[in-house]
């Protein structure tokens, strides 16, 4: 049968830094999402939460666009598109609202006029890990990056070979509204609000009354020299550490479909630093442990086998300087050597993404599963239900992953609560 699950190698490659979001890598728990750039100088964990949007709940259920329906059905029967779908601008309240990024975590590294060699970054499927390492001299600079489930909390652990070289200034932004506040030289928190409604092109009259947010960054570090200070108010600045571990949690004012954000009893910042203050009584190894025995608990259940050994096989980070070959050289070979490994990759790819996007009590994953780094998404990153949201969840059952398509059930739930007020005011349907 060849190589078990766990043996057989598993790894988007890249070696370099991403360019695009689309090169970044992403990590996720259902609900908390990033996308892990792996820039030297500079890196950039892009963040999301599945809660972020513009728009209230609103009352589609009008009476007069019973009238207009008929004039829109009949504008399509006589062929006439143009003016029906003019006419068809009756039947909603204006442009659909959009999926929000939360904001970034940005890291500022001592090393822009210093040569690196040896770069790789790899996201590893049977661990949802990421990890970055890169020489520069003679030390080697270690990062990793995960998304936890059971403790909700993104984890990012740098660290180098020799003591002492673990330097840099991290901080929190935002392209939304928001505010940061540093508590210590270890605590930084941030909070912002989401539009109330889509904003136009020109940005102008934004009411920024819609769902609010919060994101706390706390901080642990090894190493005799290892310091931690306050930069600009803003920022905080380590120093001459061994390694560094950032813990990050996110929360909103989203209390379900059905409440505005403005009568919303949840406190996102209260919430985050709940949970922060639960996974910062942790240490790495503990809340590594905790996230591979829930995320493998699901990953590990489908192998699919269509080859014996890798042609290339994705060759571990641990040996920097190897030659490696990445996984966009693999695809480009594809049409000559049909690698099998390579489908078996995308397979299980697509089911690390349910994964990381969609799990019991999260929102339904979007267009863009929960990954987003735009405030004006294409198609609103929204879980169009033409086809897109259906594909989204094709894979839950056949390959055996039941409880990442809950939250589908949970959204078709919701949507039939109004769809019942619409349908008996549209077309005076009624249901027991």
């Amino acid at each position: 049968m060849g190589q078990s699950t766990e043996e057989r190698p598993l790894k988007v490659v890249f070696a370099s830094p991403a360019e695009y979001f689309t090169d970044a890598a992403p990590i996720g728990n259902g609900s908390l999402g990033a996308m892990v750039w792996g820039g030297v100088a500079s890196e950039k964990l892009q963040l999301n939460h599945d809660t972020l949007w513009t728009g209230v709940p609103g009352n589609y259920a009008d009476s007069k666009v019973a009238a207009a329906l008929p004039v829109v059905r009949k504008l399509v029967d006589e062929g006439r598109f143009v003016e029906a779908t003019a006419a068809a601008s009756s039947l909603t309240d204006g442009p659909n609202e959009v999926y929000q990024p939360l904001g970034d975590i940005n890291l500022e590294f001592e090393t822009s006029n210093q040569e690196f060699k040896s770069y790789k970054r790899e996201l590893d499927l049977h661990t949802a890990i990421v990890y970055t390492t890169y020489n520069v001299g003679d030390v080697q600079h270690t990062r990793e990056h995960f998304c936890s489930n059971p403790h909700k909390v993104l984890v990012t652990k740098i660290s180098a070979n020799k003591s002492g070289h673990v330097s840099f200034t991290v901080s929190l932004s935002s392209q939304l509204i928001h505010n940061v506040h540093v508590v210590n030289e270890t605590e930084v928190t941030m909070e912002g609000s989401c539009p109330k409604r889509r904003p136009t092109l020109d940005k102008t009259g934004i009411d920024n009354t819609g769902i609010k947010f919060a994101a706390a960054l706390s901080l642990q570090m090894g190493g005799d020299g290892a310091k931690a200070a306050v930069i600009n108010g803003q920022n905080l600045r380590i120093d001459n550490a061994d390694w560094v571990v950032l813990l990050i949690t996110a929360s909103s004012s989203f209390d379900g479909p059905f409440v505005s954000p403005s009568d919303s009893k949840v406190d996102p910042v209260s919430e985050a630093l709940r949970t922060l203050n639960i996974s910062r009584n942790l240490t790495f190894s503990q809340l590594k442990a905790a996230h591979l025995i829930d995320f493998q608990g699901l990953f590990h259940r489908v192998t699919l086998q269509l080859s014996q050994l890798s042609t290339f096989g994705n060759t571990s980070l641990n040996g920097v300087g190897e030659a490696i070959k990445t996984t966009a050289e693999r695809v480009s070979s594809f049409k000559s050597d049909e690698d099998p490994s390579l489908v078996e990759l995308l397979f299980q790819y697509g089911r690390y993404l349910l994964i990381s996007c969609s799990r019991p009590g999260t929102q339904v994953s979007n267009l863009q599963g929960i990954w987003n780094q735009s405030v004006t998404p294409a198609w609103e990153a929204a879980p169009t239900l033409n086809i897109n949201l259906e594909m989204n969840y094709w894979p839950a059952l056949p390959c055996n992953l039941s409880e990442c398509q809950e939250p589908l059930f949970d959204f078709i739930a919701s949507l039939a609560v109004n769809g019942a007020k619409t349908a008996k005011v549209h077309s005076s349907c009624s249901f027991a």
